[in-house]
């Protein structure tokens, strides 16, 4: 009898024995245990992603040539649209170089887009991240800025061999200086989680008492205001969508409703410092 008690607490003690060593192990061994841990179940995490794009190449492949035909055009018109954007940049670039140059104001910092594919999504309670399948063997540096097509995505928080960890802007650790389009008073902006059922928000601290929200139905939008030197300026945030009282009664505290996309992104795109541009 009490052998079979001694073999009905021993998972138990294992268990406790392993969460004290936890505790009371040095922070190297953690750090070390951890990143191990997550080099070891990578590889499978990154194969799972190609598994789905293998699925959705050969559910591509069962469309009718009439569905592809339509899907050509769309693609066509996409591509046309695009080469006007990218001449349109060239010449905003050019004639931005040509005021810097008449004004003598320091180039902007440059970057290079490194496009990465996204294999995790995580949005508990706690952690408002996901994971994408480039680390530091393709350059990703910590703490780079990551953005898709609608704006700013977040920061990359850890970087393992392959993959790296980006703390979306849900995220309430991630803090930015951002400031409102047409504006250049700086404000202070954090996210405020995601829920199912509703849009991704985030809080805007320290509005000036002088902004109202005048129509609901175009609300002004919040873009990063390049102060920190992590986000370029102008890059599209979200929308100031409420406004209250702050806590000070000098400033105003304001609701943020990012991009529905934030929660179902597939490939996002990573702004790695190009290191012949110096710091500001």
């Amino acid at each position: 009898m009490p052998k079979k008690r001694l073999f009905s607490i021993k998972p138990f003690v294992v268990l406790f024995g392993v969460f004290a060593f936890w505790i009371f192990a040095p922070l190297a061994i953690k750090v070390t245990v951890k990143s191990a841990f997550h080099e070891f179940q990578a590889p499978f995490s990154v194969g799972a992603s190609y598994v789905r794009e293998l699925q959705n190449f050969w559910a591509a492949r069962l469309k009718s040539k009439s569905e592809l035909y339509e899907a050509g055009k769309d693609l066509a018109r996409l591509n046309a649209t695009y080469e006007l954007d990218i001449l349109e940049n060239q010449s905003l670039k050019q004639e931005v170089a040509r005021l810097e140059a008449l004004l003598g104001l320091p180039a902007r910092p440059g970057y290079k887009y490194e496009i990465a594919r996204v294999v995790s999504r995580d949005f508990n309670s706690w952690w408002q991240q996901i994971e994408i399948r480039k680390g530091s063997l393709h350059g990703i540096p910590v703490g780079a800025p990551v953005v898709f097509s609608g704006g700013v995505v977040g920061r990359v928080r850890t970087v393992h061999q392959y993959t790296s960890t980006v703390e979306l802007l849900s995220n309430s650790h991630l803090r930015m200086a951002v400031v409102i389009e047409g504006d250049n008073r700086p404000m202070s902006f954090r996210g405020a989680g995601y829920t199912q059922f509703r849009s991704p928000t985030g809080l805007a601290e320290y509005v000036p008492t002088d902004i109202r929200l005048i129509d609901p139905a175009s609300p002004p939008r919040i873009v990063t205001s390049g102060i920190g030197g992590v986000f370029p300026a102008g890059l599209p945030v979200g929308y100031l969508t409420r406004l209250k009282p702050g806590a000070s009664g000098m400033f105003q505290d304001g609701e943020v409703r990012l991009d529905t996309n934030l929660s179902n992104l597939s490939e996002v795109a990573v702004l790695v410092r190009l290191e012949e541009t110096p710091l500001p």
